[in-house]
């Protein structure tokens, strides 16, 4: 008997960054994951950062999903997360201070997943030094070996937590093979070896009851009993590794592809991805931005949105809405639904403008360029909308908005074409307005 393809089977919810990252996905993934069954994180590791607020707390989370929140749900790190170990613990057991309860129990990682050595963040700072000094600037990464960690993987030299879990002593070699490698490539980099591997041994004892084959776990879960998947994605569209403004990019895929080869299920599979927006636009480090503000208005921005990275602690660069952008990103991961994030921060605006279009030598373009010396020429195209000015915090309907405001988000929804479910007008829960 050939399976009917449309059987009933459980659908992934994904909720993905529509720009350069720092939209409020955090908040996004929290308000879903009350309800979720289990929440999973795809691609990227703890160079993400998401900050959700329950209870008067303030939990920060880098490579836990930020759904270990939710007591009764169980947490997936799929094999498209790369994990440094040593983060991952302290960062459970910073939450678990803070009042997170019984997060190993609710924990599961895929053994396909692969490992973030040490070295890794070492090499990535290193890397960045060499950039700097041979370019004049660098990518502005986290330093917490991301990149390095995908490249072991692509040249096929990394180690996965299967391999942790399995012989040690094969695993010490290649672990000594790849150590002397990077040492041969970095003159500079001193690695202790022995005492790493004592404490992966630790590690490898301490994930040991948490590690499942993560394509059965995932293939069980969507056609097992009724169940409600959330995919929390990390970064931004813009920050894609094929899609993003490279090189300033992240070394991931960020946009709906990852949440398939990051997890090991079907497109079909894939129910709604929500798109997170902020009413204006963000960026960490260096790279082409548009419709950036290097002014009063940025400034405001920054100050009001309290705009410093989670993850980093950088000053984040403000401009105004990009509708160019939102578009390349819908083009790219078919959003069914934006989530309009910080519109209070607009409240004291005379006037607000939004990017709708750019121009290359006087003549609009149809795309986002590719080249960063072309993204850097670019003449933006604004439309200029009034201001509401008037305090939104407060908001807990579509009609407690003010009409101007309301005018602003329609606005958005028809340029875009991707109707708006919520619109956030603070930090808590409950200042994020469903709308359908």
């Amino acid at each position: 008997m050939k399976r009917a393809r449309n059987e009933a089977v459980n659908k992934l919810t994904v909720v993905l960054g529509a720009q350069w990252g720092d939209e409020g996905k955090g908040k996004v993934v929290d308000l879903l994951a009350t309800e979720a069954d289990i929440i999973c994180r795809c691609q990227g590791g703890n160079n993400a950062g998401h900050t959700v607020v329950v209870d008067g707390k303030e939990y920060d989370f880098h490579l836990l999903p930020s759904g270990i929140i939710n007591s009764k749900a169980i947490s997936f790190i799929g094999n498209g997360v790369v994990i440094h170990l040593p983060g991952l613990f302290e960062e459970g057991d910073k939450n678990e201070k803070k009042g997170l309860k019984g997060w190993e129990k609710r924990l599961i990682i895929s053994d396909r997943a692969h490992i973030v050595f040490d070295f890794h963040q070492a090499v990535d700072g290193l890397q960045e030094v060499q950039r700097q000094a041979q370019e004049g600037k660098n990518i502005g990464t986290t330093k917490k070996g991301i990149g390095p960690a995908y490249s072991s993987k692509a040249s096929r030299t990394g180690m996965r937590v299967c391999d942790l879990l399995a012989d040690f002593k094969e695993f010490s070699t290649r672990f000594k093979n790849l150590a002397q490698q990077y040492q041969s490539m970095f003159p500079t980099l001193e690695i202790d070896v022995d005492a790493q591997l004592k404490k992966l041994k630790e590690y490898a004892e301490r994930i040991r009851p948490m590690v499942r084959d993560g394509v059965y776990f995932m293939y069980e879960a969507i056609h097992g009993p009724p169940k409600k998947i959330l995919v929390e994605g990390a970064n931004a569209a813009l920050l894609d590794i094929d899609f993003g403004t490279y090189p300033f990019v992240t070394s991931s895929n960020c946009t709906v592809g990852g949440v398939c080869t990051g997890l090991g299920v079907p497109p079909v599979n894939v129910g709604e991805v929500y798109g997170v927006v902020k009413a204006y636009t963000t960026r960490v480090g260096i790279g082409a931005f548009p419709t950036e503000q290097l002014n009063a208005v940025g400034e405001l921005l920054q100050t009001r949105g309290h705009e410093v990275g989670v993850t980093t602690g950088r000053k984040r660069r403000c401009g105004w809405l990009d509708l160019v952008i939102l578009r390349y990103a819908h083009m790219i991961n078919g959003f069914t639904a934006f989530a309009l994030t910080k519109l209070d921060i607009l409240d004291v605006l005379d006037e607000i403008k939004v990017g709708v279009a750019y121009k290359l030598n006087g003549k609009k373009i149809p795309y986002f360029p590719a080249n960063m010396e072309i993204l850097q020429k670019v003449e933006v195209e604004y439309e200029t909308l009034p201001g509401w000015k008037s305090d939104t915090t407060a908001a807990r309907k579509w009609d407690d908005l003010p009409p101007k405001a309301q005018n602003y988000i329609r606005f958005v929804e028809n340029q875009v074409g991707v109707p708006i479910k919520w619109v956030g007008v603070g930090k808590s829960r409950e200042s994020m307005i469903q709308m359908f």
